[in-house]
């Protein structure tokens, strides 16, 4: 028996080959002949507008909510026990003795068939949010398993077939049953709780709509009802426990201190971060500041159903069957963000992130997009381009400090490749750096922005992202990392708060990472512009990583002397060398465009040059680097300096012995005489210019402060 979203009708399927619709008063609108033999099950898609049902004949058929025939997808030969529907309603997954088989809707499209258990397949479930399938078998095993056929959980034999398995709308937990056997399970596989209910096997299990609480229907004619309870949730000193279904204990372990949070109706999402609890029930929101549990701040929910609640620093955003909703910690209503086929219950912590300023969503409709929205308005950020990517995403988060200008996004893709962009992005297209290969899991420190991952078999700490953007070379030497094969298979990183890493092991259990204190104070330095406080600081330390950090810090914020500083101190002499020309510079615009090129934004930097009217510059710059066609072209679109490539140019083919092949530059050198004093006088007055030019613009204002 399965409810329709509307839950306007349920069918029930019957022995006698026969399906019914039933109204939800109770009367029988249709009963239609399905099968040959038993309807083993019946499901609804999510929208409510199409029926599955398997039978004893081997058939699988496809239904119109009124009950008319669509199409028989599947005939086996042998009785098909249990059938789910695909996320997005375009697939379905059923079982075919001990193997799964995934069969599109599409006519011919690839059909994904795996042998799944060693006995039969009983049951089957697929979730809409985690995209993660369920089975359980007469080989007495539950098996948790990617959309591609990848085991992720195998569970050791129990006594009795697992009879019956369903998950939580959510995706986080699913249910197990057995002959007298409950067993409450996390979405990587690993057990809560167990229950041994006098009930016979448990054939069927459903939850209710918020994932609070399971039905059962039972082989002894009972229906067992269960509620989740003892849910724990934890930040620094506390840790909150629902005890009761409207009760919660909050214990601050510093001073044992145990407050009781009681609500009026039973608690059904809660979450505790910075400094704040948010609950909902099935009706209200409650706000709990950390310094005062007596005063919660109340406000009545839309629609009721929290399926999420994520919490930054200001601001906390909560997502229902409704929409996304963004509230301040004092309870008033910010903005709500809408997008194009927004399904508001598959979002979850992994496809949805929020800072002070920016609220990040994956898009399910198409997996490479990032909508990305203003906090503030809930309007699409910047000019309202999408964040796109070459592959399809699977986890995101934002960073959670400094300014908006700077607001970064990281994101791990199918291929479980880690990488950073920006999230402001006006007309010009952001670079989507890659920082790191095989990352199955990923935080952002909320007190800075520092970024850990779990890589392959190492636990990797990235200090200062941001050096990606600013001399990736040095990267390597700004990273802290680890031996994590301890934590085993598939571990996942719970929270980052201060300097403590909580990750979850594939058992379930939770062990505890502390990592250096001193990367995060260096940040605070460096935010409020504390140079040498940070070299002081780097200096008692004595860590490279420290160094490589500051360094790129000080690039970013153009503080050559420190740059200098930090560069010495892990032997990087050649940028040493380079920074103090830089220093030596006459004018503002070359020292600014050489910076850029530092960082490898050699466009930029040409820019920045041609728009202050420094064209020889623009072009000398290109000459250090080779590009010979660009300098070239520079030179003949602002009609100067022609002869000065053509002299580079022909001093660097004579160094290696080669002769001119460039159709360009044998046209402009026909006839043409190369006269070094000449060239060498033109530069020197180029420098002159640009000097007097420092200068005079420097004296202005001087003259504008005297005044």
């Amino acid at each position: 028996m399965k409810k329709q979203t509307q839950a306007e009708s349920f069918v029930l399927t019957s022995s006698d080959g026969k399906f019914h619709l039933i109204s939800k008063l109770g009367r029988v609108e249709k009963s239609v002949e399905a099968h040959c033999g038993a309807v083993l099950a019946g499901r609804w898609n999510y929208e409510g507008t199409a029926l599955v049902t398997v039978g004893e004949d081997g058939q699988v058929k496809i239904w119109s909510k009124t009950g008319m025939l669509r199409s028989t997808l599947a005939q086996q030969g042998i009785p098909i026990y249990s059938v789910a529907w695909g996320p997005d309603s375009e697939k379905v997954l059923y079982t075919a003795g001990k193997q799964l088989i995934i069969k599109p809707l599409q006519p011919n499209a690839k059909v994904l068939q795996w042998k799944a258990h060693e006995g039969i397949i009983l049951k089957v479930d697929w979730n809409s949010v985690n995209d993660l399938i369920l089975s359980a078998g007469e080989d007495c095993k539950y098996k948790v398993w990617d959309s591609y056929g990848r085991v992720l959980y195998s569970s050791q034999p129990h006594e009795h077939p697992i009879t019956s398995v369903a998950w939580a709308p959510d995706g986080e937990l699913f249910a197990v049953g057995s002959f007298h056997t409950l067993r409450l399970c996390d979405k990587t596989g690993w057990s809560y709780a167990l229950e041994k209910p006098n009930t016979g096997s448990i054939f069927n299990i459903a939850w209710s709509i918020d994932g609070t609480q399971i039905a059962g229907a039972c082989g002894n004619g009972h229906v067992v009802f269960a509620h989740v309870v003892e849910q724990r949730w934890e930040w620094k000193n506390f840790q909150v426990t629902l005890t009761k279904r409207r009760t919660m204990q909050v214990r601050n372990v510093l001073n044992d201190a145990v407050d009781l949070l009681e609500f009026r109706d039973r608690v059904i999402k809660a979450s505790l971060n910075h400094a704040h609890l948010v609950v909902s029930t099935s009706l209200q929101c409650y706000v709990f500041s950390t310094k005062n549990w007596n005063t919660p701040l109340v406000f009545d929910l839309k629609e009721g159903t929290v399926s999420l609640i994520l919490q930054a620093e200001r601001h906390f955003l909560l997502v229902d069957g409704g929409g996304i909703y963004l509230h301040s910690y004092e309870g008033r209503f910010i903005s709500s963000p809408k997008f194009p086929g927004m399904r508001t219950d598959i979002l979850n912590a992994q496809t949805v992130s929020l800072s002070n300023d920016t609220i990040a969503i994956k898009d399910k409709a198409d997996e490479k997009i990032i909508f990305l929205f203003e906090a503030s308005t809930g309007k699409p950020l910047g000019d309202g381009k999408l964040l796109s990517h070459k592959n399809e995403i699977s986890e995101i988060a934002l960073d959670q400090k400094g300014l908006t200008n700077d607001r970064k996004i990281a994101f791990i893709d199918k291929n479980r490749d880690l990488y950073i962009t920006s999230v402001k992005r006006f007309g010009k297209e952001e670079q989507i750096i890659k920082l790191g290969t095989m990352v199955h899991t990923l935080a952002w420190c909320d007190t800075c922005n520092i970024l850990c991952g779990l890589q392959d078999t190492r636990f990797t700490v990235w200090y200062y992202p941001n050096t990606i953007y600013v001399d990736r070379e040095i990267l390597p030497k700004t990273l802290y990392e680890r031996d994590a094969s301890e934590y085993s298979k598939n571990p996942h990183i719970v929270s980052f708060v201060g300097n403590q890493v909580t990750i979850r092991r594939a058992d379930g259990s939770l062990v505890h990472i502390s990592i250096s204190p001193y990367p995060a104070i260096l940040h605070e330095y460096v935010s409020s512009s504390k140079w040498e406080d940070a070299v002081r600081l780097c200096r008692f330390v004595k860590e490279q990583s420290m160094w490589a950090c500051l360094a790129a810090m000080a690039i970013a914020n153009r503080d050559m002397s420190t740059a200098e500083i930090a560069y010495a101190a892990i032997g990087e002499i050649d940028k040493v060398r380079y920074i103090n020309a830089i220093k030596d510079l006459p004018s503002k615009e070359s020292k600014m465009a050489h910076i850029l090129m530092f960082s490898g934004n050699i466009q930029e930097a040409e820019t920045l040059l041609l728009q202050a009217g420094l064209v020889y510059q623009a072009i000398q710059i290109n000459i250090n680097l080779y590009n010979w066609e660009r300098a070239l072209e520079l030179a003949v679109k602002y009609k100067t300096h022609v002869d000065t490539v053509l002299a580079y140019r022909q001093k660097f083919l004579e160094t290696f012995g080669k002769q001119e092949t460039n159709k360009r530059y044998l046209q402009y050198a026909e006839g043409l005489q190369i006269d070094w004093e000449k060239i060498k006088a033109k530069i020197e007055m180029e420098i002159t210019k640009e000097r007097d030019r420092s200068s005079s613009s420097q004296s202005v204002k001087n003259v504008g402060l005297k005044h």
